[in-house]
């Protein structure tokens, strides 16, 4: 199974781009996130959701809006109320995990490999085939 990180964006207009492809492949959801990281002495969060891969692909994509969404606990961002809602619209919740910030890699793409490995080992997500 290849898992994939496909960026939307920083999560301004992009959070309904999200909660569009929630509702509208239903059908092949898999696991939603939210991920939060310490960022410059302040939280911030990435909002997820893996689907599972369409008729005979070994291909699950992740979509990702990253660390464009401030974070706090006790009042929530409307981006992130939204994307509860609509998963509650689905029928379905979110997974939070408390990661690392992306700035602390020298690539992105290391920084999605580090997320595939906490998502495997916890099993949110298939391993590798």
């Amino acid at each position: 199974m290849i898992q994939q990180f496909i960026e939307l964006g920083q999560g301004y207009g992009d959070i309904y781009e999200l909660c569009e492809l929630i509702k509208s492949n239903e059908h092949r959801f898999h696991n939603a996130f939210i991920f939060t990281a310490n960022h410059n002495d302040g939280m911030v969060a990435s909002l997820a959701v893996a689907f599972k891969p369409s008729g005979e692909s070994k291909f699950m994509p992740i979509y990702i809006c990253r660390e464009g969404i401030p974070f706090n606990d006790e009042k929530p961002s409307k981006r992130i109320e939204i994307f509860k809602q609509t998963l509650q619209e689905v029928g379905q919740h979110e997974n939070i995990f408390e990661i690392k910030h992306s700035s602390i890699f020298s690539e992105t793409n290391q920084f999605y490999q580090y997320l595939i490995g906490i998502l495997r080992l916890n099993h949110y997500i298939p391993p590798m085939n």
